[in-house]
Formats: structure tokens, C-alpha cells, sequence
């Protein structure tokens, strides 16, 4: 696994009862124009709060956050502390990381991800625990054996420093199996209208160039729980496909692209593909077929721009028409 904060932009839940918090807090060292010190909360990979040392507060993202601590204020204040504390901690932490490894200069970068998953089907709950530096795993909490676990042999001093002490283990163990998912169960119980949604997607189909293959195009579903694929007669296809990762939007929603490559594809046989996208907990699939008319592409005009232009044109033409007149009109007189 390359960096946490990768994991927290493209991760995603597969499961349709599984619910999540996670907090991920970058510091940074030598990275000119963001703050030296930057949290995120984050409630089934939907943004919920942020955090930086330029603000020193934390912020709620969701009207239902705000509606959170309007009934809880004393969790907001939780949390500002919990922000000023982890960025001294970890401005700290990064001073002694780069003299430990003969660091002098250059940015750093050091993260950590922590929270809880909860099956609100089976009940189960899974704890974690991570820290990465410079977009490497470093050191990792283990909850079933309540030990440090070090990917890098130089992370070795911190494992054997933090499994010394038992008191911050006893709150880990506390905090992950019960604190953590409680608060969990309350904020889905708050945002449940907005996080248990369901949005369809509008879907195209999109090609750069008649030699490019032909992309099925999914934007603006919620949530992230959905597949894409491309069939022929029916059935599903794999030959000559690609499948896209589910992507983010600004809005908080996603996108899926699957391409289709149609080199090996005769044109009379297009009518046997196409594209089925389906959003899981929906029974209703969205079948695109694979129409070439129905290809938006930037490599020749659609036919609305082709009749604007030609429109331009014409008018150009009558315009340079009524000068010469008018002008043949003066000189007559």
C-alpha cells in the first residue's frame, strides 16, 4: 500500500452495510502554501469535518454535522482539541523522524489514518490504526494483539517505545472497540438521509478519435458502491476491456469510466455490445447501447454546433451582400 492520503481519496466500501470513520491528519515539512498541519473526518468516505493550523477550529462539512452539535456542542470542542494537540504532536514527531534518518532538508510528509468500520448487519467492528511517512507505510497498530507492528526497520525505536506504554494501548484498545463506533453509529443515525441516498447517473458514451476506444461514462451516482461493465449479447464481456477506478467528484458524488476496445469489433456487430451500470441496493440497471450515433466525441462537430455554424455563415454571406449594395446604392447617387 503506497500513501494514506491515496488510500483516503480513491478507497472505497464494498459492502452496503458497512459504515466507517476515519480521520486522516497530514503535517508537513519544506511544502510551501498549505497549512503546516491539515485533519480530516470523514463518515463513509463522505467529507464530515476539517481541521488546519492556519483556522486552529475545526469545521463542520454537512448540514447534519452541524445539526450533530447543536445537540452534542461538547464533541465540537472535542475535536478542535484534538486538532491543536496531533499538530504539535506531529510537528514534533517529523523533527525527530528526519534527524533520525540523517533528513537535512527537502519536504516531508508524515500521515495517519485512524478510525472504525461497523457491519450494522452482523454488528461487527474493526478498529485501525496507521501511519505513513513520505508515502510509505512506517508504523501500524495491530488491535488483536494490542502491539506495534513496524513495515520499516527505522520505525523500529517508535514500536518498541509505544508497546512500553500500556496506558495509551489501554485507551486504543477502549477507544476502537467501543468509543470510536458508537460515535460512528451516531453520526450515520444523523446523516442517514444524506449518507444512505441513492443518486443514478447520467451515462455516455464518449471516444477522442475514431481510432480510440469508446468509454461508458458514469458521473453524479451516490454512493460509491456500484459496478460497470460492457456486454456482448447479453452476457458479460471482458475481452478488449478496461475498467476505471470510481472517482470522486466535487460534489461529493462519483464517477466510473469502462472502455471498449473496438478494433477487433466489425461495425455491423456494435448492435451486439452494450454498457450495464448498476448502483447497488437499486434493482433497476441503466443499459447503454453501443449506437454510434449516440458517441460524443471531440474530433467532429455534433450536428446542433454544425447548424450554428453554418447559420453564422449565412449571415456572414448577407451581411457582406447588403455592404455592396448599400455601397452600389450610394455611388449611384
Amino acid at each position: 500500500m503506497k500513501t494514506l492520503f491515496m488510500l483516503l481519496l480513491f478507497c472505497h466500501v464494498a459492502s452496503t452495510v458497512k459504515h466507517s470513520l476515519k480521520y486522516v491528519l497530514t503535517a508537513t515539512s519544506g511544502v510551501k502554501n498549505i497549512p503546516e498541519f491539515v485533519g480530516l473526518g470523514m463518515v463513509d468516505e463522505v467529507l464530515a469535518g476539517y481541521c488546519d493550523s492556519n483556522s486552529k477550529t475545526a469545521d463542520p462539512k454537512q448540514d447534519w454535522v452541524r445539526d450533530f452539535i447543536k445537540d452534542n456542542p461538547q464533541h465540537m470542542d472535542w475535536h478542535a482539541q484534538r486538532c491543536s494537540r496531533s499538530h504539535h504532536v506531529f510537528r514534533a514527531n517529523i523533527v525527530d523522524l528526519k534527524q533520525r534518518l540523517n533528513q537535512t532538508g527537502g519536504a516531508h510528509i508524515l500521515q495517519s489514518m485512524d478510525g472504525c468500520e461497523w457491519d450494522d448487519e452482523t454488528g461487527e467492528v474493526i478498529g485501525f490504526h496507521q501511519f505513513g511517512y513520505d508515502g510509505e507505510d512506517f508504523i501500524v497498530l495491530d488491535l488483536q494483539t494490542m502491539t506495534w507492528t513496524a513495515p520499516r526497520q527505522q520505525a523500529f525505536i517508535t514500536k518498541l517505545r509505544w508497546d512500553a506504554d500500556k496506558v495509551s494501548l489501554e485507551y486504543n484498545k477502549n477507544y476502537y472497540n467501543h468509543i470510536c463506533p458508537h460515535w460512528l453509529k451516531k453520526y450515520v443515525h444523523y446523516g442517514r438521509s444524506s449518507l444512505q441516498r441513492t443518486d443514478l447517473p447520467s451515462v455516455s458514451l464518449l471516444q477522442k478519435n475514431p481510432s480510440s476506444p469508446v468509454s461508458c461514462h458514469a458521473t453524479g451516482f451516490y454512493p460509491d458502491r456500484a459496478m460497470m461493465y460492457w456486454r456482448k449479447d447479453g452476457e458479460e464481456h471482458h475481452e478488449d476491456v478496461d475498467h476505471g477506478e470510481i472517482l470522486p467528484n466535487h460534489d461529493g458524488s462519483f464517477q466510473i469510466s469502462v472502455d471498449l476496445i473496438l478494433s477487433s469489433v466489425a461495425p455491423e456487430d456494435w448492435r451486439r455490445y452494450d454498457c450495464v451500470f448498476h448502483l447497488s441496493g437499486v434493482e433497476d440497471v441503466i443499459v447503454t447501447k453501443l449506437d454510434k450515433a449516440q458517441i460524443r466525441t471531440n474530433w467532429e462537430f455534433p450536428a446542433a454546433v454544425t447548424g450554428v455554424v453554418v447559420g453564422l455563415l449565412l449571415l456572414l454571406a448577407l451581411c457582406i451582400a447588403g455592404l455592396f449594395i448599400w455601397r452600389r446604392n450610394n455611388n449611384g447617387e
